[in-house]
């Protein structure tokens, strides 16, 4: 049912695009219509972009990172989005601020849901999901890579890991900013909030 609850919003997100003049939509559209992952792995290329680690990106590292996620938007509309969130006029941005405001409308109810999940998945409740603590809560054993002998458990962990890992920066680590921009993607598909619950609390028991 995910795939294609994925689908429609790829298909919807496409639709929408042709329509909208909004910079900060057209953004958001683009990274949808590259499925629910699109909006955590453009906060991916970002951290990666943030050399000194300093959670901002100036105009340049900003205009750098749209262009490398191959994001089709012309200067003047990068300028514009900069500029809404440069406030305070230092010529920096904070790009988890960024990525919030660009997360698709979510309810209090998903957020909290989001959030439990991650919660639980947390064993070590630093902030940060490893395969380690997959372990307990992810069953890799029922996975067909591993039943057919193709996969050991953490290449079935590694996998699963992938979904919310980067291309830009694999390391196995997955942080509440991954998870919710992840599960907004997944959420701007569901209409209905008991939907998503259920969904989510089937995915992580």
């Amino acid at each position: 049912g995910t795939s294609r609850q994925e689908e429609d919003m790829i298909n919807q997100a496409k639709r929408k695009l042709r329509n909208t003049t909004d910079p900060i939509e057209k953004l958001r559209l683009q990274c949808l219509a590259r499925g629910a992952a699109g909006i955590k792995g453009l906060g991916r290329l970002f951290r990666t972009l943030d050399a000194n680690k300093s959670g901002a990106l100036d105009f340049k590292e900003f205009s750098k990172g749209l262009n490398d996620y191959a994001i089709m938007i012309n200067k003047d509309e990068a300028r514009e989005i900069f500029q809404m969130f440069d406030k305070d006029g230092s010529g920096k941005i904070s790009f988890d601020e960024f990525l919030v405001m660009l997360r698709p409308p979510m309810s209090n109810v998903r957020r909290e849901i989001i959030m439990q999940a991650f919660q639980k998945l947390d064993k070590g409740g630093d902030g940060i999901v490893t395969i380690e603590d997959l372990r307990g809560v992810f069953n890799a054993k029922h996975h067909s890579k591993y039943l057919n002998g193709d996969w050991t458990e953490d290449q079935v962990f590694r996998a699963f890991l992938d979904n919310f890992d980067s291309p830009y920066e694999k390391d196995g680590k997955v942080t509440m900013e991954d998870f919710m921009n992840y599960y907004a993607g997944v959420s701007a598909s569901i209409d209905k909030d008991a939907y998503f619950i259920v969904m989510m609390k089937n995915a992580w028991k």
